[in-house]
C-alpha cells in the first residue's frame, strides 16, 4: 500500500510542480511539460512492478504512435483561442479534435497491421 502511494505523491508532485513553475515562465513550464516525465514514470512503474521488459518496451512503441495524435490538441487550442473562443469552449474542441485524431491514427495502424 505504501508503494502505491508514493507512486501517486510522486507522480501528483511532478504535475503540481509544473503547472506551479508554468505560472512563473511559460517556457520552463513548458520545458518540463515537453519532457515525457508521465511517460517515464509509467515505463519506471512498469518495470518495478513486472521486471518485464517486453511490456515496458510495447509501453514506450504504443507511447510513440500515439503521441503523434495528441500533438493536435497543441495546434487546435492556441489557434482556437487566437479565434476569440472562451477557453472552455477551445479546450473542448481541441480534445474533440484529439480523439478525432486518435481515432484516425489508431485505423491507420490497424490498416497497416500494427498493434498496440
Amino acid at each position: 500500500m505504501i508503494y502505491y502511494i508514493t507512486k501517486i505523491v510522486i507522480t501528483t508532485v511532478l504535475i503540481v510542480a509544473i503547472s506551479e513553475i508554468a505560472k512563473r515562465s511559460s517556457f520552463a513550464g513548458a520545458l518540463l511539460a515537453s519532457i515525457p516525465l508521465v511517460s517515464v514514470l509509467a515505463m519506471l512503474w512498469l518495470y518495478v512492478d513486472t521486471k518485464d521488459v517486453e511490456k515496458v518496451s510495447a509501453l514506450s512503441t504504443s507511447v510513440f504512435w500515439l503521441v503523434l495524435p495528441s500533438l493536435t490538441l497543441f495546434i487546435a487550442l492556441p489557434l482556437l483561442l487566437k479565434q476569440g473562443l472562451n477557453f472552455y469552449v477551445s479546450i473542448s474542441i481541441a480534445i474533440a479534435i484529439t480523439v478525432g485524431a486518435y481515432w484516425l491514427m489508431l485505423t491507420v495502424l490497424n490498416y497497416f497491421g500494427v498493434e498496440l
